[in-house]
């Protein structure tokens, strides 16, 4: 959101902000979530909206850290707030609503065009520029078609400009997952309720307008799940919208996350279900 001098017109900031967590905690209750998953963007909407000083300020002198510190705002919250306040949008609720657009926000960084966005998002089925950030750290981004070495330096110079305050410390490392387990055990329950959840209506893809994309909300130990079908362009060209599963994870005081689940075609593991990138954790889970 651009930066506004009138006192009045920053704390109608601070509403927009609220405006946008309690439309998540409405998409989230109408879909099934937990309640506590509910509870914690509605209680942060409604401090959000109650605070007396721009909330922009506290992120401009404090960065993510100054956010996490404030009272009902934990590490995803306060990650949903800077990148409403950095762009005026927020990627979960735009998940949540089935209007998700990854290619456009890959152009925004410096280096991606509308091409590379696309091969991008084709090979590595990632969403947020937090996960590019970390594609460019653990080496996946150097596997897509058209990036070299140079080119990943300078895109990672641009994020780390991007991101800089968005991240709770200058150390970047690979973000945590869940156990192989869970993530599996999660792609399953989806699957196999699949008939019976919610839907959400996908902007892409979609000419009929239908809500055709099941949408779980559900969570294992300290993790919180959601899962849908990819309605990526290379799921839509091979026929696989009903068999890769996008599933998003957070855990508090962890930044999020996502995998990929499919059907492996071929090798030692024809026929199971496996998470890209993990196919050797994948093979170690099923014993093989």
């Amino acid at each position: 959101m651009t930066e506004l001098k009138n006192p009045e017109v920053r704390l109608y900031e601070n509403l927009f902000i609220a405006e946008k967590l309690s439309e998540v905690a409405d998409f989230l209750e109408r879909q099934g979530a937990t309640q506590f998953r509910v509870s914690a963007y509605r209680d942060a909407a409604t401090y959000v909206a109650g605070l007396s000083e721009p909330i922009r300020f506290i992120y401009r002198n404090s960065g993510k850290r100054g956010l996490e510190a404030l009272p009902t705002i934990g590490v995803s919250i306060a990650a949903a707030i800077a990148e409403l306040l950095d762009t005026d949008a927020l990627a979960i609720l735009d998940r949540l609503r089935g209007s998700s657009d990854p290619e456009k926000i890959f152009q925004t960084v410096p280096m991606i065009g509308p091409s590379l966005a696309h091969e991008i998002h084709e090979a590595l089925h990632i969403e947020t520029l937090e996960a590019l950030e970390q594609a460019a750290i653990d080496g996946r981004l150097a596997q897509v078609k058209g990036i070299g070495k140079r080119r990943i330096e300078s895109i990672s110079h641009s994020l780390n400009d991007m991101l800089a305050r968005r991240r709770p410390s200058p150390v970047r490392s690979p973000v945590p997952e869940p156990p192989v387990s869970d993530i599996l055990a999660v792609d399953k329950l989806y699957r196999d309720s699949a008939d019976s959840l919610p839907t959400v209506k996908p902007r892409r893809f979609n000419e009929t307008g239908e809500r055709r994309i099941p949408i779980l909300h559900t969570e294992r130990g300290p993790w919180q799940f959601t899962a849908l079908y990819s309605n990526s362009a290379a799921a839509n060209k091979y026929g696989r919208t009903h068999d890769w599963v996008v599933i998003y994870y957070e855990k508090e005081g962890q930044p999020d996350g996502q995998s990929t689940v499919v059907t492996q075609h071929g090798g030692p593991l024809d026929g199971y279900r496996i998470i890209r990138g993990q196919e050797s954790a994948c093979a170690q889970h099923y014993g093989l």
